[in-house]
């Protein structure tokens, strides 16, 4: 077993966060042997799971696909239930040789997408939104059943991949390039947006669905094909939601490898990293994976999007309201038990309003419904794998080492599932090593500051640049947060937690964060590739910069 989670913590993903692959399905011919009993233990299979068969999956599934069938010739996995530890079912991963056939169909249908007009394209994406829209909720349960966050975060996160398409349908008519004035007579100068071509793309366990969504419908719309490798931990939800996506594409006659899909781990990731044939490859994860991404991507003179960590601020002036602050914290810090990349990390307080806060805060952690995701009225699930619990563990240790009080939480919580309890620690400085280390667990460090400026210096202090907020009612504070000189993230709230975007604008982050952008604003841009373009529709031949060569 040692040696298999040594294999799954080099995967090009998250590491050290994905569930053990069970020894006993690593290839087929075992699965083959496996007795029917053993087949019907897998929750798939339990009258009260049955629905899962309604978003087209069964016992044993092929993680592969490119147009026409499923397959896949790979490791058989088995996906893992984190709130109970049970299987849920099985899947076939892809190997290279899969991955092969996969990317070659990409390349091939992409000659025909592109030819499509990009209105048509986007009337495609909105066919997707609308069949993701008849799904919600089942994909919604399958992706709180096998992640491990809550229904409503579930189906939001299903909402967030449909809002996305409803943005890109008007996206497909307004990726527009710019006409310049020409200094030479007779002459026009444009810029030309064309689409880079395939569009790899790599997903982390906490987000399996929306961040598929933001890459898809945009790379979609501005006329590239897809091929996408989901974390090897959720790789039911990574069917489940190619399979909605393959039956829009099938009833308009179009190839499946539009949108292709090869389910497995380390070499399919290796391959896509330093294919010249995947065009631009889109990774999230972890800012040490994102690394070694960027290294093999850049070695080739790739393009890549990096989506990576956040050791993420919310700081509160002496001027907050410390109601919204409560209510922002407690979800900026317990939603998903902490398995955003957006989560809260550290709270940085004005030092007169720091008491009064952790006391609200403590008292509000102790009214959290902690229990399996799927039941209603449950904001707190569990973590996705026992080496997130792990890392949990050795972090609340570090803390207290180094001097940090635990004010709230600090065990393994003793039932079914990784469940652990929300976490929060006071006493530490703002440079302790625990602190500027990003952790993705359900732990935030409370720090008490004198000032918004020494906050904002704190705020900065680390590697990553995702996210980040300031609770105050100060204008000047407001203006100097966003400014110049103030929070270096690339999202910089006020007054909202640092979790939850809206759609509309670009998301992503600075420093080791990736420089990244997904989702609105002008993120399309990384989809396509810009070409300056003159025409010369005189009779004449003159030079620019009126150079004479005669």
């Amino acid at each position: 077993m040692a040696a298999t989670i040594t294999r799954v913590s080099r995967l090009i993903c998250v590491p050290l966060l994905h569930r053990s692959i069970n020894p006993a399905f690593r290839n087929s011919s075992r699965l083959l042997s496996l007795s029917v009993t053993s087949m019907d233990k897998f929750l798939i299979n339990d009258s009260k799971y049955s629905w899962l068969k309604e978003l087209g999956l069964s016992s044993h599934n092929h993680g592969v696909y490119f147009g026409k069938s499923w397959c896949g010739s790979g490791e058989v996995v088995t996906s893992m239930c984190p709130a109970n530890n049970l299987p849920i079912a099985q899947v076939t991963q892809g190997n290279p040789a899969d991955y092969e056939h996969a990317i070659a169909a990409t390349k091939e249908a992409w000659n025909v997408w592109v030819e499509i007009p990009g209105p048509q394209r986007g009337e495609i994406v909105r066919q997707i939104g609308e069949a993701l829209r008849h799904k919600k909720h089942l994909l919604g349960k399958l992706e709180s059943l096998e992640m491990g966050k809550i229904l409503p975060e579930g189906e939001g996160e299903v909402q967030e991949f449909i809002d996305i398409a409803d943005y890109a349908v008007g996206l497909s008519r307004m990726f527009a390039g710019h006409v310049f004035p020409s200094e030479r007579k007779g002459h026009a100068l444009l810029e030309q947006w064309n689409p880079v071509g395939t569009v790899g793309i790599i997903t982390a366990f906490n987000f399996p669905v929306a961040v598929y969504g933001w890459n898809a419908c945009i790379a979609m719309v501005t006329g590239n094909t897809l091929l996408w490798k989901g974390a090897p931990s959720t790789p039911l939800t990574s069917i489940a939601t190619t399979k909605i996506v393959q039956s829009v594409l099938e009833a308009n006659s179009l190839p499946g490898a539009i949108s292709s899909l090869v389910c497995g781990g380390a070499d399919v990731g290796n391959l896509m990293a330093t294919d010249e044939r995947v065009n631009l490859l889109s990774f999230t994860g972890s800012t040490a994976i994102g690394k070694l991404v960027s290294l093999k991507v850049h070695e080739r003179f790739g393009k890549c999007l990096l989506e990576l960590g956040g050791n993420n601020a919310l700081i509160v002036n002496d001027d907050a309201d410390l109601e919204m602050v409560v209510r922002s914290a407690l979800f900026a810090c317990a939603g998903t038990a902490g398995q955003r990349c957006t989560t809260t990390r550290r709270l940085i307080l004005h030092e007169k309003v720091h008491d009064e806060v952790v006391s609200k805060l403590v008292k509000a952690y102790g009214q959290l419904p902690i229990g399996d995701p799927l039941e209603s009225g449950i904001l707190y699930g569990p973590m996705h794998s026992q080496q997130g619990v792990d890392l949990y563990l050795k972090a609340v240790t570090d803390a207290v080492a180094q001097g940090g009080k635990i004010e709230y939480g600090g065990k393994q919580i003793k039932r079914t599932g990784n469940f652990v309890e929300p976490t929060i620690v006071t006493g530490l400085a703002h440079d302790a090593e625990v602190v500027q280390r990003e952790t993705f667990a359900p732990i935030v460090y409370v720090l008490k500051t004198k000032s918004v400026d020494e906050a904002i210096s704190w705020n900065n202090e680390v590697k990553q640049g995702l996210t980040s907020s300031l609770f105050t009612k100060d204008l000047g504070s407001i203006f100097k947060w966003i400014g110049p000189k103030g929070s270096d993230c690339g999202i910089v709230n006020v007054n909202i937690p640092t979790s939850g975007a809206e759609i509309g604008g670009a998301f992503g982050g600075e420093k080791h964060t990736g420089g990244g952008r997904e989702s609105g604003s002008d993120a399309w841009k990384q989809y396509m590739r810009r070409s300056t373009c003159t025409i010369n529709y005189s009779k004449e031949l003159p030079l620019a910069q009126g150079i004479k060569f005669e």
